[in-house]
């Protein structure tokens, strides 16, 4: 591969991940609005900026392709649906934590979301684990044990964030559609619901869209998901997916420096201990997806 488009795919794979990271600023200027508002907006602007997106990078043909094919494979459509509820819970309950200061638990939920989509490959779809793992999956639990156990309740919003995402990953493995087309397909599912919730809000005189300062953001919040996927996509583009796996871990460490030093939420020792255990899990997990890439290229060595 050309040295040049591989380092410039690593580049656009950076910046997706680091726009993902620091998205939890972006929603903290509009903390004042409710969350399920800024989620319909975000949902609505969404499907409009993924439409532009598509034009851009000329694929608005598979776009209608997908949607022909979801008309006569129902299977397809109701996973297409299953996996635009998901998007969009994980969505909503990500704004939520950002806006009521639980940016920690929105880090933490996304780190363990790679151990969460292992199980369900194991649970779901009968895969295997290795023995690396096996410890992986422990440390991970180990960790979420020690917060559970001393800040005496269980991090739900960190769990439900990584199951809704893991479970929508699973939904898409039915729907095989490309990252950007996917995308464009589960918010226009719920656009209509989003127009619907605005046009009520717009009725009973309670949304918060009708100043220049939230209507700029809100709608902004199209650009915000869109961009960092079209960065992801050109990335993919020019190096392997599990180098982009790799860098996946950039988004929830900056979050997680956002939310202790911008933002000063309170990361204890309790925090420390948790995070290390799911840190080391996570280098146990890239270790071993590694180890898998390296058998499979020298299988692909050995068969050539």
């Amino acid at each position: 591969m050309d040295k040049k488009k591989e380092v410039e795919g690593i580049l656009y794979g950076i910046l997706s991940y680091v726009i993902w990271g620091i998205v939890p600023i972006y929603w903290k200027f509009i903390d004042h609005v409710s969350s399920t508002e800024i989620l319909a907006h975000r949902v609505l602007w969404s499907f409009v900026f993924m439409i532009i997106l598509l034009l851009i990078l000329k694929q608005f043909t598979a776009f209608k392709g997908y949607i022909k094919d979801i008309r006569v494979n129902k299977k397809k459509g109701l996973a297409l649906f299953i996996a635009s509820l998901l998007v969009s819970a994980n969505w909503g309950l990500f704004i939520w934590a950002v806006n009521s200061g639980r940016i920690l638990d929105t880090s933490l939920g996304y780190y363990i979301n790679p151990i969460i989509s292992v199980l369900l490959g194991v649970i779901v779809l009968k895969e295997k684990l290795s023995k690396v793992q096996v410890w992986a999956v422990a440390l991970a639990f180990i960790g979420v044990g020690i917060l559970t156990i001393y800040s005496g309740s269980f991090p739900w919003t960190s769990f439900l964030l990584a199951i809704t995402f893991a479970l929508y990953g699973l939904a898409k493995k039915l729907i095989h559609a490309d990252a950007a087309i996917g995308l464009t397909l589960e918010t226009m599912m719920i656009t209509p619901f989003a127009v619907g919730y605005l046009l009520f809000l717009t009725i009973q005189d309670t949304t918060m869209f009708f100043s220049w300062h939230n209507s700029l953001f809100l709608i902004g919040g199209g650009v915000v998901t869109a961009l960092p996927l079209l960065f992801f996509a050109m990335g993919a583009n020019y190096i392997p997916l599990s180098f982009l796996g790799f860098l996946q871990y950039i988004a929830p460490t900056l979050t997680l420096l956002i939310g202790v030093f911008i933002y000063h939420e309170a990361f204890t020792k309790v925090h420390a201990a948790a995070f290390l255990f799911i840190w080391s899990a996570l280098i146990l997990f890239s270790f071993s997806q590694l180890k898998v890439k390296r058998r499979l290229e020298t299988l692909v060595d050995e068969k050539g």
